[in-house]
């Protein structure tokens, strides 16, 4: 390819050369209209292809783990909740939300957090508007109800022993969580109450996520940058690419 494309230039070159000075080109196939077109321009289209459409994210944590893993590399779908401030590059977006459609108990997202707004973070929403959240050893209640958990098992993460559940929500979506134990530090909390707008995020390694239960607290809608839709590779695990997430 190399070779041919040397060719390609001294042939350019030399028929260049044997052209008419005098002649005049159309302004599109001029040096600057074509830097224009294929530089500019492919950089405005990636641009809006990212902000508006989907955008990548690397995952550099075990906090969704088993759901997501250190190393996974994840398209953000932008537009199925519409687009807010943090859509755009450095919080452009527009300050009320266009096209809002409310996320779903269960969905996996991409946000800023309240209290850290230069930083994408990932979790699941557990609680919407005006739902009632609380741990007890370990369990999810939701509307005083505790969310069904059934054991799937057991895996080493961080180089501890954990055990998985699956965890079944009242509209019957299940995901997978993972439990060192029931007794960690954010598995007994006080009863949150979700306020209107807002939503309440969890990690799926229970044990190893700051999240709605510590510093995060509620996140705003205006916060959420996208759902988190599918795993296209991880560059620990070859094998492990084309996982579709919110099922």
């Amino acid at each position: 390819m190399i070779g041919l494309r040397i060719v390609g230039g001294i042939h350019g070159y030399l028929a260049a050369r044997s052209l008419n000075s005098e002649r005049h080109f159309p302004w599109y196939s001029r040096w600057y209209s074509l830097l224009l077109v294929f530089g500019v321009g492919s950089a405005v289209l990636a641009l809006m292809i990212r902000s508006l459409l989907f955008q990548p994210f690397a995952i550099p944590a075990n906090s969704m783990a088993p759901t997501l893993q250190v190393g996974d590399y994840v398209f953000a779908n932008k537009y199925i909740y519409g687009y807010g401030r943090y859509s755009l590059p450095f919080g452009l977006g527009p300050k009320t939300r266009w096209f809002t459609r409310a996320p779903e108990r269960g969905d996996v997202v991409i946000f800023r957090a309240p209290n850290d707004l230069e930083t994408d973070f990932v979790k699941r929403i557990v609680g919407i508007s005006g739902d009632h959240i609380q741990l007890r050893s370990g369990v999810l209640f939701l509307n005083g109800q505790p969310v069904p958990r059934q054991q799937q098992g057991a895996v080493e993460l961080n180089g501890r022993s954990v055990s998985l559940y699956s965890e079944t929500l009242p509209s019957g979506r299940s995901y997978t969580v993972a439990e060192i134990s029931d007794d960690s530090r954010g598995d007994n909390t006080a009863e949150f109450v979700v306020p209107t707008a807002h939503y309440f995020m969890l990690g799926d390694n229970r044990d190893n996520s700051l999240d709605s239960r510590f510093n995060i607290g509620f996140v705003p809608e205006d916060n959420i940058v996208g759902q988190a839709s599918v795993i296209v590779f991880n560059k620990n695990q070859p094998n492990r690419r084309w996982i579709w997430l919110n099922p």
